[in-house]
C-alpha cells in the first residue's frame, strides 16, 4: 500500500512557474514507478509525466515536454513536478500516481494502482 499526498498547487501568471510535490507513506517507494496526470473540468484525465523507480528513465507528452520535469528523492519518498512557462491551458487539478516498478513506463490512467488526492493549479493569463 501507497498513500499519496499532493502539495505545491496554486495561482501563477502565464509564463510563471510552480513545483509540485508528492509525499509518499511506505517503506517500498523506491520500488513504484511515479507519474502525474491532470485533469480540467468537464475532460478527462490526462497524462503529464512519468518517472521509473530508478530515476533513470522519463517522460513526457508533447504538450508539456520542454517545459516540464519530474524528478524523484527516494531518500525522501518524495516525487517532484517542476513546471515552467506555464499556460492558461495548463489549468487544472494535478494527481500524482504510483504503480509498481516493472516493464517499461505506462501511460494510462488505468496502469496506475495508488492516486493522491490532488493539487490544483491556476494560470492566469
Amino acid at each position: 500500500q501507497v498513500q499519496l499526498v499532493e502539495s505545491g498547487g496554486g495561482l501563477v501568471q502565464a509564463g510563471g512557474s510552480l513545483r509540485l510535490s508528492c509525499a509518499a507513506s511506505g517503506r517500498t517507494f523506491s520500488s513504484y514507478d511515479m507519474g502525474w496526470f491532470r485533469q480540467a473540468p468537464g475532460k478527462d484525465r490526462e497524462f503529464v509525466a512519468a518517472i521509473k523507480w530508478s530515476g533513470i528513465s522519463t517522460y513526457y507528452p508533447n504538450s508539456v515536454k520542454g517545459r516540464f520535469t519530474i524528478s524523484r528523492d527516494n531518500a525522501k519518498n518524495t516525487v517532484y513536478l517542476q513546471m515552467n512557462s506555464l499556460k492558461p491551458e495548463d489549468t487544472a487539478e494535478y494527481y500524482c500516481a504510483a504503480r509498481a516498478g516493472y516493464g517499461a513506463l505506462r501511460l494510462g490512467v488505468d496502469e496506475y494502482d495508488y492516486w493522491g488526492q490532488g493539487t490544483q493549479v491556476t494560470v492566469s493569463s
